[in-house]
């Protein structure tokens, strides 16, 4: 089973044409032995695409975290898989739209130099309500902007939004201790008001117009970066009053540039192809 391995500013991603597939078990299974570091490739994520229709770009996306879980959208994940098609040659226009779980969403690339690509995706409108997030603490909410928090007996003001999947930003003036971060990761992304348990951003602001980033993903755990992460904090940080509708985000591999445009959300990145093979014994 042929597969491409790529990575947006080293969140990895293992990417397989439908056509390729060769499988009759169950994909949640598949993608926790295929993402496993130690008895499989290794990857954050595994990404099915489908070439609907070649000539106007259309192509269905699905993705699983490395636990197996299936996520709604990965802004990384869609950027990672248009450049999968560029690489091979599989779609000629420089727009693609992408049907996921989580609605339409379209990629523009606007560089491509050997196995580099730097591609803008549209992230769609975000969701703000406690409803469409969803989160759950037996109110309604219109918006939720520095929700008191209860973890561990601490209170914790989280700002939380919807990106097509759900995301719970900190806000910090310094990062705490890797272990530290880690652990309160742990416990929000569990927390009983989340039902479909959440992404938690770190988040530190720079000036108006650059944020720096911490992730713990859903399903993942730390990853180096997050798509929808990095717009999941640039929209945190926009409606909080902290930064412009334009913002660079920083993670430890690279930096996004986010844009609050009108309802939408848009962001653009790199993706890379690492290599090409071959699955076999999975």
């Amino acid at each position: 089973m042929k597969f491409t391995k790529l990575h947006s500013l080293g969140n990895d991603f293992l990417v397989i044409d439908h056509e390729d597939l060769s499988l009759s078990g169950d994909l949640s299974q598949f993608a926790r032995q295929a993402c496993d570091r130690h008895l499989g490739v290794g990857a954050d994520g595994l990404i099915i695409i489908t070439i609907r229709q070649v000539e106007e770009g259309v192509v269905h996306f699905r993705i699983f975290n490395a636990d197996g879980t299936e996520p709604e959208i990965s802004g990384n994940g869609l950027r990672c898989a248009a450049a999968s098609l560029y690489y091979h040659q599989k779609i000629n226009t420089p727009r693609i739209l992408f049907l996921t779980s989580a609605g339409e969403r379209e990629s523009t690339l606007i560089e491509a130099s050997l196995s580099r690509y730097t591609i803008r995706i549209d992230m769609g409108t975000p969701k703000l309500t406690s409803r469409d997030i969803p989160f759950d603490d037996g109110s309604y909410h219109e918006k939720i902007i520095d929700y008191p928090l209860s973890i561990n007996r601490k209170i914790y003001p989280v700002t939380v939004v919807s990106v097509g999947n759900p995301h719970c930003a900190i806000f910090v003036d310094r990062f705490p201790a890797r272990i530290e971060w880690h652990q309160l990761g742990r416990e929000i992304e569990s927390h009983p008001f989340f039902p479909n348990r959440v992404n938690i951003e770190f988040i530190r602001v720079l000036n108006r117009h650059e944020i720096e980033v911490l992730f713990w993903e859903r399903g993942v755990g730390e990853t180096l970066s997050s798509g929808s992460g990095s717009t999941a904090a640039a929209v945190a940080s926009i409606l909080k009053g902290l930064t412009d509708n334009l913002v660079t985000v920083r993670t430890s591999m690279g930096s996004v540039l986010v844009e609050w445009q009108g309802q939408k959300v848009y962001q653009t990145g790199p993706a890379q192809v690492v290599f090409e093979g071959r699955l076999i014994n999975l």
